[in-house]
């Protein structure tokens, strides 16, 4: 196999950032896509121009005319549809959150090692060269010790479409809907990729909204420095994000270290305009940094190439996604309880 062959498991908004991606990759070409009626795939074909359409998902996982899947379905069905498409002999590329449970986690990984596809999380940030390059100061110790990471990423919702008559995904709770879900995990990853784990601890609260879901959410995360060598030891440390349904657009990180600090005005979105990357050192004047300007699903893309074609491990490695999951739950309890929880 020289080229990876990709098939859209659904025709959900969010293939439109995958399509021009695949497009645009050196070693991928999409060729189908399948929705729960054959005429809503075929129309769905036509527009975008894919060879194409399956009226059922099982149907093009046994086609074999696919080689890998994006799997954008609403979050309630991420683990089931990407553990078929792996027992049909077809890697995965599953949209964030990757499940809602650990256990949902820990069977998706298991039929991963059953199966022998590849499996990856599908968090777009995470392979952009800003999300990498604040990696390498961190780490690099540009930053000192690293004191806070605050986060957030907020947008409008309609409020029309917060009513409970509304069958907007992100508000049925059943479905996996919640704001901490669909936008506060990004942050919330960023902390862990910098702090380079999971917290100790987590504080969540919320405000629900008329469909039983979370609407605004504010989280805090204790971390213990004795476990993470390469940050060196400090006797605080914490990451602070949030999210909303009912705010104006906006999102920024902001990684807080002894000898300064760095500040993203946009680090989960791409070639937008006013998207800075800024170190403001103890000393002296700010620096902006240059960030090469990429499209930013195409690097979930290529990293899924290297590892089906060439074997390379993902770059974002599903131990960090079980760690995600484990942190939102331990937010979600802690909100319901009004206490601090630990994450085990």
């Amino acid at each position: 196999m020289s080229i990876v062959r990709w098939g859209l498991l659904s025709t959900a908004n969010i293939n439109q950032a995958l399509i021009p991606a695949i497009r645009a990759s050196r070693r991928g070409e999409l060729v189908a896509v399948t929705s729960r009626g054959k005429a809503k795939a075929q129309a769905y074909a036509q527009k975008w121009d894919i060879p194409q359409a399956f009226g059922s998902y099982q149907e093009m996982l046994d086609s074999g005319e696919v080689d890998a899947v994006y799997v954008g379905l609403p979050n309630h069905l991420h683990a089931e549809w990407s553990i078929k498409a792996m027992q049909a002999g077809v890697h995965v590329l599953c949209e964030k959150p990757f499940a809602h449970t650990l256990e949902e986690v820990d069977a998706m990984i298991a039929a991963r090692d059953k199966t022998g596809m590849v499996l990856a999380e599908a968090f777009m940030y995470r392979h952009h060269p800003q999300t990498k390059i604040a990696g390498e100061w961190v780490r690099s110790g540009k930053l000192g010790e690293i004191t806070l990471v605050r986060g957030a990423f907020d947008y409008y919702l309609p409020e029309s479409q917060r009513q409970p008559d509304c069958l907007n995904v992100r508000l049925v709770p059943e479905w996996g809907g919640g704001c901490l879900w669909d936008v506060g995990v990004y942050p919330m990853s960023f902390a862990q990729f910098i702090m380079g784990g999971p917290p100790d601890w987590v504080f969540g609260s919320q405000r629900i909204g008329e469909t039983g879901v979370d609407e605004i959410f504010a989280g805090q995360m204790g971390y213990d420095y004795q476990k993470l060598d390469f940050l060196k030891k400090s006797s605080f440390s914490t990451a602070q994000i949030s999210c909303s349904f009912c705010t104006p657009f906006h999102t920024f990180i902001e990684i807080v270290g002894t000898e300064g600090r760095m500040y993203l005005t946009k680090p989960f979105v791409g070639l937008h305009e006013g998207r800075e990357m800024t170190f403001y050192p103890k000393d002296g004047e700010p620096e902006e940094i240059l960030v090469p300007e990429v499209e930013l699903y195409l690097g979930e893309v290529e990293d899924m190439h290297a590892a089906i074609l060439d074997g390379e491990p993902n770059y974002l490695r599903l131990e960090e996604t079980r760690d995600h999951i484990k942190t939102v739950l331990a937010l979600y309890e802690s909100a319901r309880l009004g206490e601090v929880v630990s994450v085990q």
